[in-house]
């Protein structure tokens, strides 16, 4: 029987060339969407198009109820998730934390923290009884430092906050054959979240050491290594993927709303 990914938020940005590759490597997908209902339509076309097993499941990770009617959907499908893939992560606009109305907040820590615990929670038994599995959720550059963001604080409490449950949840399954990893891209922009490496070659970005913009497929070759059932060595790991970019040298005080830090769905 061949395993399912769950790809949570997965219809634009960086979910995309990680889906992609996931398929690829025989995975049949669930991908979630809490509004880009057109995004998710023409995703799920092109892999049917490449005859791979799709479901497209509307909800919001950011609700645990949603999160178990879409376990619940998966299981239905497929009857087992082998591996979780938390790309979905909204970005607050830029604002003194004294300014953030509550609103705001919680979104920020229940879209980004609250989210992974939720998904996690329902897919960790599912997993124990096959065995093991694969999570993988996603941070930002230089998270595991807990860096000063400032007019991002309340995105960047939630993803450091992060940092840490996915160490504490990486010991906690390790023995169930469950490995917990975290994916910290660099400032990867579009169009080049949902890109190949072929479409960034030649081009320039002075933000990255390498030259040359970060895309989405860099991204999804982490994922695709780490997700692989010979990766079970490598667990509780923050994996920069940046190119060299540095949060403090290059991105405080521009407007991440293009780059990978905002991945909404």
């Amino acid at each position: 029987m061949k395993k399912v990914a769950w790809v949570v938020g997965g219809v634009t940005g960086l979910g995309v060339m990680i889906a992609k590759g996931l398929a690829e490597d025989g995975y049949h997908l669930a991908i979630n969407y809490r509004q880009s209902q057109q995004a998710a339509e023409q995703l799920e076309q092109q892999l049917k198009e490449e005859e791979k097993e799709v479901l497209m499941i509307q909800g919001d990770v950011s609700h645990s109820a949603d999160v178990s009617r879409m376990v619940s959907k998966v299981l239905a499908r497929w009857g087992r998730i082998d591996a979780l893939i938390c790309t979905a992560g909204p970005i607050a606009r830029q604002a003194p934390l004294a300014k953030l109305k509550d609103s705001e907040w919680h979104q920020m820590v229940d879209g980004n923290l609250s989210s992974v615990f939720y998904c996690a929670r329902e897919v960790i038994p599912i997993m124990r009884k096959l065995g093991g599995g694969r999570i993988v959720t996603f941070g930002f550059t230089g998270a595991e430092q807990a860096v000063a963001w400032e007019g991002f604080a309340a995105y960047a409490a939630a993803k450091t906050g992060l940092v840490s449950l996915t160490k504490s949840l990486a010991n906690e399954v390790a023995a169930d054959g469950i490995t917990v990893n975290m994916i910290c891209p660099g400032d990867i922009r579009h169009p080049y979240k949902e890109a190949s490496k072929q479409e960034a070659k030649g081009k320039k970005d002075p933000r990255s050491l390498v030259g040359r913009p970060g895309t989405g497929e860099d991204i999804a070759r982490v994922v695709r290594f780490l997700v692989h059932p010979d990766s079970d060595f490598i667990t509780g790991a923050i994996i920069p993927v940046t190119g060299g970019f540095d949060l403090r040298s290059h991105f405080i005080g521009s407007d991440p709303a293009k780059s990978s830090f905002n991945n909404k769905k």
